[in-house]
Formats: structure tokens, C-alpha cells, sequence
């Protein structure tokens, strides 16, 4: 395989792999926090699933990620549903009280995966065709390069929100700071943003401490309701 001797090959090779470093941590992320309240094997379960998913979702938005970029006000919509989901992983409560599985919660938790991935999966794609500069073999080592990437980082932040709770209200901040980057991200706002640079900054820790403050606030209403019904 001559084209392996190249080495414009190896120097995109390593530009897709550090991009994937960098852009697999908020897919991660999201799935370690929606699998964090499950029993260990069903953790696995939508980790391997979300992490397919995530993959599968990069290789058809390969296709059509500039197309659908170009589209006005879908980023928008995309952003707010980040918002929605970063609230809701901070506010749900850790598991069932009798510690059974549940398959609705395992469905829930892929559902979410799902739904995140396809908005921040985006970024994702764009890096990646760039870096790869149309050479199909350098796209597909890139995308099969996410898989074990995001299987690791989701395992090693479950493991780590176990130990450090804390790391939790970050991740969902980080989740509230992409949807901020992806709203003002949308075609609609090119000239708005052009003229007002530091709107991205501030939409960004806006769309953070949104997530952050109303997630802990319906936390701590769902935490108060058993004891008012006592």
C-alpha cells in the first residue's frame, strides 16, 4: 500500500487522531453522564451503544454535514436541545430506590445519547473531512479511530463522576457551553456575530450557567418532594 509511504498520509493521520482527541471528549461526556445512574451492565450497554451510534451518526453526517451547516436556524434549534438535555442529566435522580434494572432507563439514556451526539457530532465531521482533505482511507481511519476513543473516555468519566460527584455539574456545563457555541454557531447569526465577536464567549458560559442553574434547582426539587410527602 504505497500511499502508507507518504508522508502527507502520516502528517493527516496525525492531525485526524489529535482533532478526535479533542472532539470525542464532549460525546463522552454526554454519554457517561446519561449512563451514570444505571447498574454497571447496562452502563456497558449504552456506552457500546452510544458510542456506535456516535460513530454510525459521523459516517452519514459525513455526506451531508455541510449541506445541513449551511441550513439557517437548524444549529439553533440543535442548541437548544443541548440546553434541554444538559438540564435534564443534571436534575434526574441517581437510579432506582430498589437497585433493579429498568429498560426504560436504559432506552432513555441511548434516546439521549442519540440526540446528542447528532447535534455535537457536527464539529466532529467538519475537523475531520478537513484534516483528511478528501482521501476516503485517511476519513474512515478517522472515524474508526472515535470508536475506542469515546468507549474509553465514556468508561473513564463514569468512573470518575463516581469518585468526584463535582465533575458532574462540569460536564453538564459543558454541555451548556457547546449549546451556546452552537447557537450563535448558526448561519442566521453570521453577520450579528461578525459584528459582535464576544457574543460566542458570552453565549457560550450563558447556555453553561443555564444548564447549571436550573438543572441543581430541579435537583433539588425532586430531592425535597419525598420528604414532603412523608
Amino acid at each position: 500500500m504505497e500511499f502508507t509511504l507518504s508522508p502527507d498520509f502520516w502528517i493527516g493521520l496525525l492531525k485526524i487522531i489529535w482533532i478526535n482527541i479533542i472532539l470525542s471528549g464532549d460525546n463522552a461526556v454526554v454519554i457517561a453522564l446519561a449512563a451514570r445512574s444505571l447498574p454497571p451492565e447496562q452502563q456497558r450497554k449504552a456506552i457500546m451503544i452510544g458510542s456506535g451510534a456516535a460513530v454510525v451518526l459521523r459516517i452519514v453526517l459525513t455526506v451531508v454535514a455541510a449541506k445541513l451547516l449551511a441550513m439557517p436556524y437548524l444549529q439553533i434549534i440543535g442548541g437548544l436541545l443541548l440546553l434541554w438535555i444538559g438540564v435534564q442529566l443534571l436534575s434526574e435522580e441517581e437510579g432506582d430506590d430498589d437497585g433493579e434494572p429498568n429498560a426504560a432507563n436504559l432506552m432513555t439514556a441511548v434516546r439521549t445519547i442519540l440526540i446528542a451526539d447528532l447535534v455535537m457530532s457536527l464539529d466532529n465531521v467538519i475537523g475531520v473531512a478537513a484534516a483528511a482533505k478528501g482521501d476516503e482511507v485517511l476519513l474512515m481511519i478517522g472515524l474508526a479511530i472515535s470508536i475506542p476513543l469515546v468507549i474509553f473516555g465514556s468508561s473513564m468519566m463514569i468512573k470518575m463522576m463516581e469518585r468526584f460527584p463535582v465533575i458532574v455539574v462540569f460536564g453538564a456545563g459543558l454541555i451548556g457551553w457547546v449549546a451556546g457555541e452552537t447557537i450563535t454557531s448558526d448561519v442566521a447569526l453570521k453577520e450579528v456575530l461578525l459584528e459582535n465577536a464576544w457574543l460566542h464567549y458570552a453565549a457560550a458560559a450563558a447556555g453553561a450557567a443555564f444548564v447549571v442553574g436550573v438543572g441543581k434547582f430541579l435537583q433539588s426539587k425532586h430531592a425535597a418532594e419525598p420528604k414532603a410527602s412523608e
